[in-house]
């Protein structure tokens, strides 16, 4: 069936009708909370469990986006350990570092590679104001030469102990909730636009409805 134009509103207003208040409310909480000022982005993560869980750290701390670089492995993200959080997270798939990369700068974020290398900046340190796009790779093998080689920045977790590195996931973690809560209580400008709330709110309606393709059709049946 060929879709004719319609409003955004009214969709939205006709599909919450087959979703509960609660619902509905708890959307536009949630979505008060979200931000794309930061994005994540993991490279190539041998371990499924580990990109899930990203995911789910992500959703819980506000990122809206997620970025899966699967250049070598390839491998799906594992829907048990995301438990469910890949409803409410937009993930973005490259097929390699590059293409991830061009992506990400010609969104205007920079590049901020997760590293302990020495020159790395203390996590609270960290410059929150500019859009940045974190980057996480393996606890075995770090990030590759490719992403360090072409990163504007570079952050690390102060840590005292004699293990020098943490697990992908926990590293994650600890700088997604660091750097998210230090943003909102700032003045900047990280809230989602209107325009993307709107998007997201249509997004996640959608996905609560069981019988959406049907649903849908009688909307534009009725717009005919």
């Amino acid at each position: 069936m060929k879709k004719m134009n319609f409003n955004k509103f009214e969709l939205l207003a006709y599909l919450e009708g087959f979703i509960t208040e609660n619902r509905k409310v708890g959307f536009l909480r949630v979505l008060k909370n979200r931000t794309k000022h930061f994005t994540v982005a993991i490279e190539d993560v041998y371990q499924l469990h580990n990109t899930s869980a990203v995911m789910r750290s992500c959703e819980v701390f506000g990122i809206q986006e997620l970025n899966v670089i699967e250049e070598k492995f390839g491998k799906r993200i594992d829907t048990e350990i995301a438990m469910g959080a890949q409803k409410w997270v937009d993930v973005n798939r490259f097929n390699s570092v590059q293409s991830c990369i061009s992506d990400l700068k010609n969104k205007g974020y920079q590049i901020i590679a997760t590293t302990p290398h020495n020159d790395s900046c203390m996590l609270h340190e960290f410059d929150i104001s500019k859009p940045s796009a974190l980057f996480f790779g393996t606890e075995r093998n770090g990030l590759s030469e490719e992403v360090i080689q072409q990163a504007d920045g570079f952050l690390k977790i102060p840590m005292v102990g004699y293990t020098e590195s943490l697990n992908i996931s926990v590293s994650a973690a600890i700088i997604i909730q660091d750097v998210t809560n230090r943003l909102r209580q700032s003045e900047i400008n990280w809230q989602l636009t209107e325009d993307e709330v709107l998007d997201k709110r249509l997004d996640w309606t959608r996905k609560s409805i069981k019988d959406i393709e049907f649903i849908e059709k009688k909307f534009y049946e009725i717009k005919e």
